[in-house]
């Protein structure tokens, strides 16, 4: 039975539709996005992005293979319910032919058998639990956003020789998939580091004095160095933690990257190290200079994180119907599966086993001397797609 899409009466009041003029020819692209709720800055640069990579793409034209671009936007509120509900109003009654979505895990997860059963493409940018492109993934799934994988052998690269850790992380998909991920990659990549703590809160959790606690009574008796590694999305307890001094027991501090309103507030922690999926000063490749360049002009601010992705999502569409030359299901799943496309970060190729797309990420320093709030991370290294030996966890 077809997922139904009237228990949501308000949806399609909450839809958004960024195009020409309807015509005939309309090429249908749903972007679902949690536009309202914690997430609801990720989902908002993701649009940015989304909108400025098919714009540069296309030339301006906003067509492909001589049809008209319809985004059609939905906001699915950070809800897994609703999440499932638009993306089948999207399939059904607006008839896209493919859809991108969505900010929160939990929501994508809960798309991802709308996609099968309507038998449609579905694109997921942000959403990072690996279960998308492992034990939850189906065909129709494809994936430009890293995976928790991704980012927990990039965060495990930068923390090398003898070295003790504790770990903080949010208490749903994201942060248990991030930490188990973060624990298989740290095994491979420094065998000689230790986990000694594990600490999961609620998402909402604004005081962290009983949790840090815990973690620096878990640390701080321990000899050599001492890191506490946070896994972390929406407003980051960083300065919380900072405040309690763990500098006091020696211990280091060592974050996930972040969207700039939120690393603006790191300025003081010169020195500190971690890994990032984007930042838009460390790619050199001609896609990036234009974006760079043009979301400045547009917005004072240069481009961010999800940004970024989001022109990563426009750049999977543009090259698969291209490639294609249809949008047709089957005739994009043949195209898509061990693709590459170009994205400001650089190029990223759909694995065909899973349909991940394999990408670089970057290992961060926060700098000594900043010129401004944007002017806040320097390239320790690029760790290439190749060095990012990310387990295949679904089942084909």
């Amino acid at each position: 039975m077809k997922f139904k899409t009237l228990a949501l009466a308000g949806l399609a009041a909450t839809a958004v539709t960024l195009t020409a003029p309807v015509s005939a020819q309309e090429l249908k692209i749903a972007l679902i996005a949690g536009k309202t709720g914690f997430l609801e800055a990720y989902a908002k640069e993701t649009e940015t992005g989304f909108m400025m990579g098919l714009e540069y793409l296309t030339g301006g034209k906003m067509e492909i293979n001589g049809r008209k671009i319809k985004v059609i936007v939905k906001d699915d509120q950070n809800k897994p319910d609703v999440a499932k509900a638009a993306l089948a109003e999207a399939y059904a009654d607006d008839k896209v032919d493919l859809a991108v979505g969505t900010t929160f895990s939990a929501a994508a997860l809960a798309m991802l058998p709308v996609a099968e059963e309507y038998k449609k493409v579905l694109i997921v940018e942000p959403a990072v639990a690996d279960d998308i492109t492992g034990s939850k993934w189906n065909r129709y799934v494809f994936r430009t956003g890293r995976s928790s994988s991704q980012d927990a052998i990039a965060g495990a690269y930068t923390l090398q020789g003898d070295v003790t850790i504790a770990t903080l992380a949010q208490d749903y998909a994201f942060g248990r998939d991030g930490i188990k991920a973060y624990k298989d990659a740290l095994a491979k990549a420094n065998p000689k580091a230790k986990i000694v703590h594990e600490e999961y809160v609620a998402p909402a959790t604004t005081d962290f004095t009983a949790a840090t606690q815990r973690l620096f009574d878990s640390l701080k008796d321990k000899p050599g160095r001492k890191v506490l590694v946070m896994i972390w999305a929406g407003a980051h307890p960083m300065t919380k933690i900072a405040d309690l001094k763990p500098e006091r027991y020696g211990i280091e501090l060592a974050p996930g990257g972040n969207i700039l309103p939120v690393m603006k507030n790191w300025k003081g922690f010169t020195g500190v190290e971690g890994s990032i999926y984007y930042y838009y000063a460390f790619p050199k490749n001609k896609i990036n200079d234009w974006f760079v360049g043009e979301h400045q002009k547009r917005f004072k601010s240069p481009p961010d994180f999800f940004t970024a992705g989001g022109f990563a999502a426009a750049s999977a569409v543009v090259s698969a119907l291209t490639k294609a030359g249809s949008s047709d299901t089957e005739k994009l799943i043949a195209a898509m599966e061990g693709m590459g496309f170009d994205t400001p970060k650089g190029k990223m190729i759909f694995r065909k086993d899973d349909h991940q797309a394999m990408q670089s990420m970057f290992h961060f320093r926060i700098k000594k001397a900043q010129a401004n709030d944007f002017d806040l991370l320097e390239l320790v290294r690029e760790i290439q797609a190749s060095d990012l030996s990310v387990p295949i966890k679904n089942k084909r």
